[in-house]
């Protein structure tokens, strides 16, 4: 939740606001599975004190549409005095991501049961030599690991979010241009998708950017954020026989090993009517593809 200071204490509410931000900003990444290191953030990408107009909605850009930025601009559209937009530029992505996701977070999000494709209660650990370890043990009768595919999950993130009020905008976002003095406004230049094959420029001004976009974060970049590692994942989604299916049907399975994957592990995960394989990376990203 997020308590907003009285509107006649500008500095104080400033202040208040650019902390949310820093905290939904390491939220964002913390969602996206990024490590963040390598060196500090420079002195100027965040301002100690900003000054907005009260005479008016403050405008909030979210870029990235994923389930950090979506939650993100469904909290800012729930708030008053707010006009929240939120960037995503494929808003029917079939994310490369396992997509498992922990009990807590289906009560957490509030989220519907048929968000759910699969309810895993059995997580099968094998190493390279193919021995077999039942990790799930430790999961009680009524507890599992929630299986959804990530274009219904994020789809009904951002449509909860659009209902309460955010603008969704089917747009790249390009660039960013920080403000000149305490009382500009960030310049958010993008390709506008909404109902065209071809992108179109264009661009929007705002007073607050929630950077959800991903390891290739425009927004990092804009702040000068740093360096970080990533890791990067690769899926397929195979459709196997009936029989085959069944055997997964609250089985999920991770494989370790330098076969599969130098750091990371593969997996078998279930999905509505077929299996998600797959793997990742944080130190050899450009050789994804032999693993």
């Amino acid at each position: 939740s997020i308590g907003l200071l009285p509107q006649h204490s500008r500095r104080g509410r400033a202040q208040h606001i650019h902390a949310l931000i820093t905290m939904l900003a390491l939220t964002s990444v913390a969602a996206l599975g990024m490590q963040l290191g390598g060196l500090a953030p420079a002195a100027h990408a965040h301002r100690a004190a900003i000054q907005m107009a009260l005479d008016r909605p403050i405008r909030v850009a979210v870029i990235g549409g994923g389930p950090s930025g979506a939650c993100a601009a469904e909290i800012f559209a729930k708030a008053p005095n707010f006009e929240t937009t939120l960037f995503e530029r494929k808003m029917d992505n079939c994310k490369p991501c396992g997509g498992a996701i922990p009990l807590c977070m289906v009560e957490e999000f509030d989220l519907p049961p048929e968000i759910v494709d699969r309810r895993v209660r059995k997580m099968k650990m094998i190493s390279p030599s193919g021995r077999e370890v039942d990790v799930g043990r430790t999961l009680k009768p009524e507890e599992y690991i929630g299986m959804p595919r990530r274009e219904v999950l994020d789809g009904y993130l951002r449509d909860r979010a659009i209902e309460y009020g955010a603008k969704p905008v089917n747009g790249l976002v390009q660039s960013i241009e920080l403000p000149t003095d305490d009382s500009g406004a960030y310049t958010v230049k993008y390709s506008d998708y909404n109902g065209k094959g071809k992108g179109v420029p264009a661009e929007a001004e705002f007073d607050i950017i929630i950077g959800a976009d991903g390891a290739n974060s425009r927004t990092a970049k804009a702040i000068d954020a740093g360096e970080y590692n990533y890791a990067i994942a690769f899926q397929e989604r195979i459709k196997i026989p009936d029989d085959k299916m069944k055997y997964y049907e609250d089985l999920a399975e991770m494989y370790v090993g330098d076969d599969v994957s130098p750091d990371f592990y593969a997996w078998v995960f279930p999905k509505y009517d077929h299996v998600g394989v797959g793997t990742g990376t944080v130190i050899n990203r450009p050789a994804i593809g032999e693993y």
